[in-house]
């Protein structure tokens, strides 16, 4: 079986999605820019497991440079793709927007030319559920219309989604868009909550919460994303014609993928503490430029396509995060 390339493979779901194909028994090309947006060491960490594979190799470059992308993939082999490789953060879109242009779209266009000249088979990448803004009707569902986003992020995403319908009218690349909500686990991002609030609990700091803790997140363990990725990208959207999730009429879907959940933050907040053995301090503070206040996932298009069912509640997943958080940091 030919290899499947990944993209944001030193990235938190990246190295999941990897790790996952390599149990299968797959070969997996890797790739990343490995940016320092957060932790490099972290990132190193994620590919020195995924190193331990013979099946495992990886490509270090910056896809949104397309002359460095094709010199650093040329004779290797390989049929699907799955793009998950992003400038990732709704926050830090308001303080480096041309880190989104180049990462989100540039590089976008970049992998769906590899995809088109290479004839790949499936072409499966990471959307986000912020594409759905200041919505206000829960659950969000694929067939509302995202034309209001909150963030720079957000657009790039939303135009991510338009560029890919583009290329599967004009060229019948197979593809499907996952918007992702609120992943969380082992191997996690440092800049996203959960993280955030565990180092604070362990360093008997105050932690900060937003949104005067009136925040609801769909929170979905990596496990159950993985899930989902993986059936998506051994099932390609078919060119029958018909109207797929999304509207779209060529090969092209867009999924929801997430717990189909809507849990308080301060719920969330009291299962950290739980785990990690002590009470936080807790800041109130207003919600942030570009945060949404609720985020709920319409996943019944993915669970009537593919059968996605996430099974991790955040009273299971939350748990087993703190206990990689304590294990990687020798706590």
């Amino acid at each position: 079986m030919p290899a499947t390339l990944v993209t944001g493979a030193a990235g938190f779901i990246g190295s999941h999605v990897s790790r996952r194909l390599l149990a299968r028994g797959e070969t997996v090309i890797g790739l990343d820019n490995v940016n320092d947006y957060y932790s490099v060491q972290l990132k190193r960490d994620r590919l020195a497991e995924l190193a331990k594979e013979e099946r495992f190799s990886f490509v270090e470059v910056d896809f949104a440079d397309h002359a460095a992308l094709e010199r650093a993939l040329e004779g290797r082999d390989f049929d699907r793709i799955i793009h998950l490789g992003a400038q990732a953060g709704v926050r830090y879109s308001i303080e480096n927007p041309r880190a989104y242009v180049q990462s989100n779209l540039v590089g976008h266009l970049n992998m769906l030319e590899v995809a088109r000249h290479r004839q790949a088979s499936n072409f499966v990448y990471a959307s986000s559920s912020s594409v759905y803004g200041g919505n206000d009707t829960l659950p969000f569902r694929v067939e509302d219309r995202v034309d209001h986003p909150l963030s720079l992020y957000a657009a790039t995403k939303k135009a991510d989604e338009l560029i890919s319908e583009t290329y599967a009218h004009l060229y019948r690349l197979p593809q499907t868009g996952l918007r992702f909500f609120t992943v969380y686990g082992p191997w996690g991002r440092p800049d996203m909550a959960m993280w955030l609030f565990a180092k604070a609990i362990f360093a008997v700091e105050p932690i900060q919460v937003f949104g005067e803790g009136n925040m609801r997140r769909d929170f979905t363990y990596v496990d159950d994303i993985v899930t989902g990725v993986v059936a998506c990208s051994d099932n390609p959207a078919p060119d029958d014609g018909a109207e797929k999730a999304g509207g779209s009429r060529a090969p092209h879907r867009l999924y929801n993928i997430g717990n189909h959940r809507s849990e308080e933050l301060t719920h969330m907040i009291d299962l950290i503490e739980e785990a990690c053995g002590r009470k936080a301090e807790r800041r109130l503070m207003p919600m942030q430029p570009g945060d949404v206040r609720d985020t709920f996932a319409d996943i019944s298009a993915i669970q009537r396509d593919l059968g996605f069912a996430p099974t991790t509640t955040i009273a299971e997943g939350i748990p087993k995060f703190v206990d990689w958080y304590r294990t990687y940091h020798g706590l």
